[in-house]
C-alpha cells in the first residue's frame, strides 16, 4: 500500500511551510498530511501590537496560546495524527529542524506507529539535550546572540519564546537571511518570513526525550544532510547521525544530501519529493 507522509514543522513555522512540498509530491502520486503542533497553524496567537504599525511595547507583554505547552502536548497531538494515518496504511514521519525533537519522542513512545524515520536538518539528541549541544563546537558558527535583537518580551514572564519577524530593522533582517535562507531571492526570503508566526513554546525536552534505542532504535530511518544549513550546521548534522549510528550500529541512518539551506528545500521542493518518492518506493 502507498505510505502517507505525514510532514512535522520546526520553530516558529506551521504546517503551511509544506504546501510546496505537499504539491511536489501530490504531483509525484503521494499522500501527505502536514501537521500543526498545538499552538501553531491556525491556533497561533497573532497579537493586535504585532500589526502594523507595531506597538512593541505592547507585543512584549501580550499573552500567546501557546504560553504552557510542552513537548509531550507535542508528542500527544502527533500521536494523534500518526494513529489516524496508519489505519490508511505505512507511514513515514518527515521532521525538519526543531519538529525532530518531537519526532523522536514520538518514535521513542510509539514505535508502532511509524515505518520510516525521515529527519531533514532536524534535531535527534542523543547524547545531550538540545540546550547542551548549542556549547559544543560543531555549533560554534551560529551566533544565536546575533537574533536577541529580533526577541520580544521576557520568556520567563510570557512563558513562551517571541520574536519580531515583521521586523524592518535591516541589521535584523540580514541575521535573518543568513540564518534560514541565504541561497534564496530577497523576495522568496520576505515571503517566508511571512509564514513564521511569532511565538514558540520553551519547552524542547529533556534527556528523557533523546532517541532510545529500544523503541526509535529498532525504526528504519533516513538522515538528509542541507549542505548549506546556516542555523543546524553540516557538522552538528553529521554529529547527529554519528551518535544515532553509535546507538543502534545494526540499524545506521540511510544519509541522503541536498544542496540547501535550512529552507530552500521548501522553497524549490522538487529535489526533496522526488528523494522522498525513491524513500517510499523502497
Amino acid at each position: 500500500m502507498q505510505p502517507t507522509f505525514v510532514l512535522v514543522h520546526g520553530a516558529f513555522a506551521n504546517s503551511f511551510s509544506f504546501a510546496p512540498l505537499q504539491a511536489e509530491l501530490g504531483l509525484l502520486g503521494h499522500r501527505s498530511v502536514a501537521v500543526d503542533l498545538p499552538g501553531h497553524g491556525f491556533g497561533a496567537t497573532y497579537p493586535l501590537a504585532y500589526q502594523a504599525p507595531q506597538d512593541l511595547a505592547g507585543l512584549a507583554t501580550a499573552p500567546g496560546a501557546i504560553k504552557g505547552v510542552t513537548l509531550a502536548d507535542n508528542v500527544a497531538h502527533l500521536i494523534g495524527v500518526l494513529e489516524r494515518a496508519k489505519r490508511n496504511g505505512p507511514v513515514i514521519l518527515v521532521s525538519h529542524s526543531r519538529g525532530g525533537a518531537t519526532a523522536t519522542a514520538a518514535a521513542n513512545a510509539r514505535p508502532d506507529l511509524i515505518d520510516r524515520l525521515v529527519y531533514v536538518s532536524a534535531w535527534c539528541p542523543v547524547q545531550l539535550d538540545i540546550a547542551a549541544y548549542y556549547a559544543e563546537p560543531e555549533m560554534a558558527t551560529v551566533d544565536v546572540a546575533a537574533l536577541a535583537p529580533a526577541m520580544v518580551g521576557n520568556p520567563a514572564e510570557l512563558g513562551l519564546l517571541r520574536t519580531n519577524f515583521r521586523t524592518a530593522d535591516p541589521a535584523v533582517l540580514a541575521v535573518f537571511r543568513e540564518a534560514f535562507l541565504a541561497d534564496g531571492t530577497d523576495d522568496e526570503f520576505l515571503t517566508f518570513l511571512n509564514t513564521f508566526q511569532p511565538d514558540e513554546n520553551l519547552d524542547a525536552g529533556t534527556s528523557a526525550d533523546r532517541a532510545r534505542a529500544g523503541t526509535w532504535g529498532r525504526i528504519p530511518r533516513t538522515y538528509v544532510r542541507l549542505t548549506d544549513d546556516r542555523s543546524l550546521p553540516l557538522a552538528l548534522q553529521d554529529r547527529l547521525i554519528r551518535e544515532g549510528d553509535e546507538l543502534t550500529p545494526d540499524n545506521p541512518y540511510d544519509v541522503r544530501t541536498l544542496e540547501s539551506s535550512h529552507l530552500k528545500w521548501l522553497v524549490h521542493p522538487e529535489p526533496a519529493a522526488r528523494l522522498l518518492a525513491e524513500l517510499a518506493a523502497s
